[in-house]
């Protein structure tokens, strides 16, 4: 199995900025998309981002539009997602996933493949 390794969250104060990683366990991971999501205390995990591999589009949903990128580095195997001007309503866990290509659209029930998240505290 390919594992997911986040890393990067911490405390950070509102309008503070952070850079996730992701990276896979195995060099020859080529998913069909990959994408970051997130979990708030109490609430249901949300998609926040996705990247498709074969042409490095991108989809952000509204809320983080303009403050956070999701991009791929595939000399070193890992996913990203730079977050500006962060906001008290981004803290929670975020984990990064994978639809593995034969898996179906790039949609948010698709994602299978689950790192173990990394938290994201946005405080003052």
């Amino acid at each position: 199995a390919v594992y997911l390794l986040e890393s990067g969250g911490e405390m950070v104060q509102p309008g503070g900025s952070l850079r996730l990683s992701c990276v896979a366990s195995e060099s020859t991971f080529s998913p069909y998309c990959m994408g970051w999501f997130r979990q708030a205390p109490g609430k249901e995990r949300e998609g926040v981002a996705r990247i498709w591999f074969e042409d490095g589009r991108t989809r952000e949903i509204g809320s983080v539009a303009g403050r956070f990128t999701i991009s791929r580095d595939n000399a070193k195997n890992t996913l990203y997602l730079q977050m500006n001007r962060l906001k008290p309503g981004d803290t929670g866990t975020y984990y990064c996933a994978a639809v593995l290509r034969g898996g179906g659209f790039c949609d948010w029930v698709n994602f299978k493949n689950w790192g173990q998240g990394t938290q994201v505290t946005v405080s003052s």
